[in-house]
């Protein structure tokens, strides 16, 4: 498979399209293709989602416990996109300037420990195991659960249907997770995700917030945190090494799923957000935007599929070109995508008082300003409870004050930080 000419850039922070339309074979297939890696299975209308949400979400239990403080994530305006597309239809163009209110983020992907304990407090059952199958990779198969499987994707043969794979069996029924609960929970369908956000007191992030996110404070810039892949020979994220799809050598050491807490967060100290597993946002595809500058959108109204982001461990720089910062099927942090086989998502929360639960902790980050030749960080946040200083400040060379306020919109508990840096 031919490597695309600025394959360097397969971790930037965009939306990816879906695996079936990055890879070679599959580059005319349209998003949605049948790799089991539709959004959900078994309908698309909207009613039955929110249905499925709310049925889990008065069930009780300790909610939290386990995910850690969420990042305050400030507002601001980014660039979203590119107008350099890998591939035309996973619609990661035009480039268009977003405005996005603050946010709450999880600092990591949900876990299989944390999808654990909210089926054993809801008795939720998956999508994928209600069909009684799902996708997986064939080199992470087994030779007995090879030999039971006749039939491949065309486009993409190395996705097998697995009989008994879910979130429990993740490379099908002679496998378990008793050694990944600190790894990402895959073989989760949008449906699932939204139950497991509902129950929490959250939600999903829509692409806008996620690419914001990714991008880490940063903008024009290769990947989350920069622009070389591997600063320093240091490994950022849980992608592919080798030759796709026969050899991966797994210089990152994981030749899966690496645990939620691998490898250095970006600049707004959120882990693992490309590679690893694909994110879902809660926004429905679609593949025409406009240059119009925009504040917090949502995506359509209505669709066929959801929007995926941020690629993962199966995902090579020039393979998954697309799934960085903005395109939709790839690393970058605008990539999309749609296969759920190795879907998971991170939380999100408002920080305004408008029935969604507020976690009890919060972490910030620096956002930065120029002013007369000094680098300036401001943050304004809010908590209920209160807030966890990140002390990953080796670049500042002077720390401001803490200054309690309140916030005039809604009177809720804020700070005020101020920090210089040369």
């Amino acid at each position: 498979m031919a490597a695309p000419a600025a394959a360097s850039v397969w971790l930037s922070c965009c939306l990816l399209l879906g695996l079936a339309a990055a890879a070679g074979a599959a580059e005319e297939a349209a998003p949605g293709g049948d790799c089991g890696c539709s959004a959900n299975r078994g309908g698309s209308g909207g009613a039955g989602r929110e249905a499925a949400a709310r049925r889990y979400s008065a069930a009780g239990g300790d909610r939290s416990a386990g995910r850690g403080p969420m990042v305050v994530i400030p507002g601001g305006v980014f660039t979203m996109g590119t107008d350099e597309p890998a591939i035309q239809q996973d619609g990661e163009w035009p480039v268009r300037k977003v405005h996005v209110n603050s946010f709450y983020m999880d600092r990591y992907e949900v876990s299989n420990e944390d999808f654990e304990r909210f089926v054993n407090s809801t008795g939720y059952v998956t999508e994928a195991e209600k069909f009684g199958d799902s996708f997986v990779f064939e080199g992470m198969l087994s030779e007995e659960v090879k030999a039971e499987i006749h039939q491949a994707v065309a486009a993409a043969p190395w996705w097998l249907p697995v009989k008994g794979a879910n979130w429990k069996h993740p490379e099908g029924r002679d496998s378990n997770i008793s050694n990944r609960m600190d790894h990402p929970v895959l073989h989760v369908s949008w449906n699932d995700a939204t139950a497991f956000c509902t129950w929490a007191g959250k939600r999903l992030p829509t692409e806008a917030e996620w690419e914001y996110s990714c991008r880490g404070g940063l903008e024009n810039r290769l990947f989350p945190w920069g622009n070389k892949l591997q600063p320093k020979g240091q490994h950022y994220a849980n992608i592919w090494q080798g030759v796709f799809p026969t050899n991966n050598t797994a210089e990152d050491g994981y030749k899966g799923t690496a645990p939620v807490t691998a490898f250095p967060p970006n600049g707004y100290g959120l882990y693992n957000i490309v590679g690893n597993a694909w994110e879902w946002t809660a926004d429905w595809w679609a593949v025409h935007h406009s240059t119009e500058e925009v504040h917090n959108p949502k995506g359509p109204s209505s669709g066929t599929d959801r929007v995926k982001k941020g690629g993962s461990y199966m995902c090579h720089k020039s393979y998954c070109y697309r799934i960085l910062l903005h395109a939709p099927g790839q690393l970058q942090c605008h990539g999309r995508a749609e296969c759920k086989a190795q879907a998971g998502w991170r939380e999100a929360g408002n920080n305004h008082d408008d029935g969604v639960q507020l976690p009890d902790k919060v972490l910030f980050r620096k956002a930065s300003t120029m002013a007369g030749g000094v680098q300036q960080y401001s943050m304004l946040l809010f908590c209920t409870v209160e807030v966890c200083l990140n002390q990953d400040l080796e670049d500042l060379v002077e720390a401001g004050s803490l200054q309690p306020v309140r916030n005039k919109d809604n009177g809720h508990p804020a700070c005020k930080l101020l920090l210089t840096s040369s």
